[in-house]
């Protein structure tokens, strides 16, 4: 995130706190996945963002509440890479597909937001953890919409696809953890048949992902 030029411009003040704000938001991102949160400082964070301390007072009144700013920008911004990716799906399987590569894809690119959102993020206390209890529920729904029923016409039960959603975010922290967030796109083939096989089983799952 660039700075403002300095000196006199035109700017309004909305425009020049708005510029301040994103900055603060990539600054303690950035400082989590590097520092950790207790050596992540409001001192550090300005440091980073070019700002004043009296400038990030202005505009948060806390670190945590910085930090809660941060996780919402992140996990908005994952949901928009996969609304995207699932907007000219095919059929529920190519979607499930489509939604896990580029939720990796995001991630791995974006190491810092990997780290916000799937550790850092369950260590800020528990409105962080709310907050992560919330984002893994928004994607739900659109796992179990369309999902395809078993031949005897029995669907898994609704915790399995609360479970398949927990799983995957427990499997790609753990990577994240071990410096594995870059890498994340290499795990595809087995984050997905994780996601596919209580649906459609274990061998029709290895086929789905194999034509992907």
């Amino acid at each position: 995130m660039k700075r403002l030029p300095r000196g006199h411009h035109s700017l309004p003040p909305e425009a020049v706190a708005q510029n301040q704000r994103d900055r603060i938001v990539a600054a303690i991102t950035e400082s989590l996945h590097e520092r950790g949160c207790e050596k992540t400082t409001v001192s550090v964070i300005c440091r980073s963002a070019h700002v004043s301390k009296s400038d990030f007072y202005r505009l948060f009144g806390s670190k945590d509440e910085c930090f809660s700013a941060a996780y919402e920008v992140a996990a908005e911004r994952l949901r928009a890479e996969v609304v995207a990716a699932c907007a000219e799906r095919g059929d529920w399987a190519q979607g499930v597909c489509a939604a896990l590569a580029s939720a990796l894809a995001f991630l791995a690119r974006e190491p810092a937001c990997a780290s916000l959102l799937l550790v850092e993020g369950l260590r800020g206390g528990r409105g962080l953890h709310d907050r992560f209890q919330q984002a893994l529920g928004s994607f739900v729904p659109d796992l179990r919409d369309g999902a395809p029923a078993a031949a005897n016409g029995a669907r898994p039960p609704g915790a399995a696809d609360e479970a398949v959603v927990g799983g995957i975010a427990s499997l790609l922290g753990r990577h994240v953890v071990d410096d594995e967030a870059e890498r994340l796109e290499e795990f595809f083939p087995d984050i997905a048949e994780f996601a596919l096989t209580p649906y459609v089983g274990p061998v029709e799952a290895r086929r789905i992902i194999s034509a992907a």
